[in-house]
């Protein structure tokens, strides 16, 4: 004789209908998001309006540019720096573009190792890509000096030009340096809380997480690398066009 193994089932409660039932089902993450921390998805939620609003700078940028009746500066010359004699076009602005991609691959690597639990590793990549980060920041506080002071361009004016040119330069440049500078405060915050244990033991604060769980660390990777890519379009749109 063989006897049944019964195994029990817990059956999911019925939704109520319409609205109602909607609302119900992704407040209680049934099918929206599950198994994602919330922490994550409201990082994508912030993502997709700040895509909104570089779209919205850049599309504003684009459509100055083309109806300005004023000759509009060539970057080449504008963002060119003497060296050994020589005007190098643009020299200044590659070599903040290879420092902010290098990061990254750094952040990614971080990512890597804080869900293999390496905290030493994560730490030391974390902070890595948080110097590079205040590196491209240091590098465009530079360029923005030498424009206003050697060159003379201004928010309301620039002598080279439309007088356009300045207000979208510092509006664009200026709104990305700060999610760079708020991104390096961060990424130290949460290279701190790694090599300290808190993410390992749930410790109570700011930016800790589940206990055990480095999704914190991923959710920085996700900004950082949005950060990233629109640098990327403001790269291609405002200095190579």
């Amino acid at each position: 004789m063989t006897q049944a193994i019964r195994t029990s089932t817990v059956e999911p409660l019925p939704l109520p209908e319409g609205v109602e039932g909607i609302v119900s089902d992704w407040s209680s993450d049934q099918r929206a998001f599950k198994n994602v921390p919330w922490g994550k998805a409201m990082m994508w939620i912030f993502l997709l309006s700040d895509t909104f609003i570089f779209s919205s700078f850049l599309i504003s940028y684009m459509t100055v540019r083309m109806s300005t009746t004023e000759p509009w500066p060539n970057p080449s010359e504008v963002f060119a720096l003497t060296l050994f004699g020589h005007k190098i076009p643009l020299i200044l602005i590659a070599i903040m573009t290879f420092v902010l991609i290098s990061s990254s691959g750094t952040m990614a690597m971080a990512v890597k190792f804080g869900y293999e639990k390496n905290k030493k590793m994560t730490f030391i990549l974390l902070l890595i890509t948080a110097a590079l980060g205040a590196t491209f920041v240091g590098m465009q506080a530079f360029e923005w000096t030498k424009l206003i002071l050697e060159e003379g361009v201004r928010p309301w004016g620039n002598p080279m030009g439309a007088a356009q040119f300045g207000s979208v330069f510092f509006m664009i440049t200026g709104f990305h340096g700060t999610h760079v500078s708020i991104g390096v405060i961060f990424l130290i915050i949460v290279a701190i809380k790694v090599l300290r244990g808190d993410l390992d033991n749930e410790r109570p604060g700011f930016m800790t997480g589940r206990k055990g769980k480095y999704e914190i660390v991923e959710i920085m990777g996700l900004y950082w690398h949005f950060v990233d890519l629109v640098w990327v379009f403001i790269f291609a749109v405002f200095y190579l066009w």
